[in-house]
């Protein structure tokens, strides 16, 4: 038989009210009971009858997220780590893709679908700073991503800029000077988006180091994929132009990278050093194993479920709109000349 909330009562010798005030995550519950309850909740199994819960309470038990596309590494394990923090508090997810279209990602905002959950997570690629009033709608949404400045909700985001000096500036301090950057995009305006952050934050290590970069080693590509990245390794080699490191901007274009540089003869990393960017966990056994940038996934990820709870659980006046952005770590491996893993944590912008 499933266990029920009076099984968790009597074996954690609380009453079934404060099994309830845990569950529905209220605050005025101490840390000891808090435990004791969540120890005996795990213990038995028990799991909240969502669909009663939800009559009750108007509520669903569900969140939503909605992201570009669930095809790439780093969407598919931020939604990993979604569903993991949102278990843990005692919510179901629901994934939507939304193939980066812009009337897909209005639809995922405004639509009557979003009624279904209680909140939504979302991470836009085609809106812009101008469908920012399309946010405003007070049902619980907080953003991931870069997409949205300014806006009116909650937003969870990454050290683009400084996390991508960083990158380069680890690059520099190994002896490279002709750093290629793979992954630009031609046409997006200055700050609007991951591409062009992380451009600001190649061309600042350059800065600071008193060095001239070459544009020319500017790569744009038409998507972040190991397609993407080992087609501009190649036009780099048969252009001819000497570089001795790459600045991938995601792990997925880093693993392209290799693959172009290793066709090519070109040794990694007495040749050309490499490093990515989301520590995706293919990184890890690539040949030879990929340096990265680690930008906080699980911790935008539990960040995000918490705020978005809160807003969830809001009575009364709203609290103003919170950015916030996780510490990042260098991940040094094989391609950059690490045998064995390494870590900084660094935070910044």
């Amino acid at each position: 038989m499933e266990s029920t909330m009076h099984d968790v009562a009597q074996l954690a010798g609380v009453s079934i009210k404060t099994v309830s005030n845990v569950i529905n995550h209220h605050p005025h519950v101490r840390p000891q009971t808090r435990e004791r309850v969540q120890t005996a909740i795990d213990q038995l199994g028990y799991r909240p009858n969502l669909s009663a819960r939800g009559l009750r309470s108007g509520r669903t038990g569900v969140i939503g997220l909605a992201v570009p596309a669930l095809s790439e590494n780093y969407f598919a394990e931020l939604a990993d780590a979604v569903i993991r923090a949102a278990d843990k508090r005692g919510l179901s997810v629901v994934v939507e893709q939304t193939s980066g279209d812009r009337d897909r990602e209005l639809q995922a905002i405004t639509g009557s679908r979003i009624r279904l959950t209680d909140g939504l997570l979302f991470s836009p690629f085609a809106l812009g700073q101008e469908d920012a009033d399309a946010l405003d709608s007070g049902f619980p949404l907080v953003l991931l991503g870069e997409r949205i400045f300014d806006g009116p909700t909650d937003h969870v985001t990454m050290h683009n800029v400084s996390s991508a000096r960083a990158a380069v500036e680890h690059l520099l301090d190994i002896g490279r000077r002709r750093i290629a950057l793979v992954g630009a995009e031609g046409e997006t305006p200055a700050g609007t988006s991951s591409a062009s952050l992380r451009l600001a934050g190649y061309q600042q290590a350059f800065d600071q180091a008193g060095l001239e970069l070459d544009p020319r080693l500017v790569r744009p590509t038409n998507h972040w994929s190991r397609s993407g990245g080992a087609a501009a390794v190649r036009e780099l080699l048969a252009e001819g132009l000497p570089f001795d490191g790459v600045f991938a901007l995601n792990d997925a274009l880093g693993l392209g990278a290799l693959r172009a540089l290793s066709e090519a003869g070109r040794r990694v990393p007495e040749d050309v050093a490499v490093i990515g960017f989301d520590n995706i966990d293919e990184a890890r056994f690539s040949t030879p194993s990929m340096s990265s940038i680690e930008a906080g996934r699980s911790q935008i990820a539990l960040t995000a479920v918490d705020l978005l709870i809160e807003r969830i659980d809001e009575k009364g006046d709203k609290r103003p709109p919170r950015t916030v952005k996780p510490d990042f770590r260098i991940v040094r491996r094989e391609s950059t000349g690490f045998p064995g893993r390494t870590d900084d944590t660094t935070a910044g912008d």
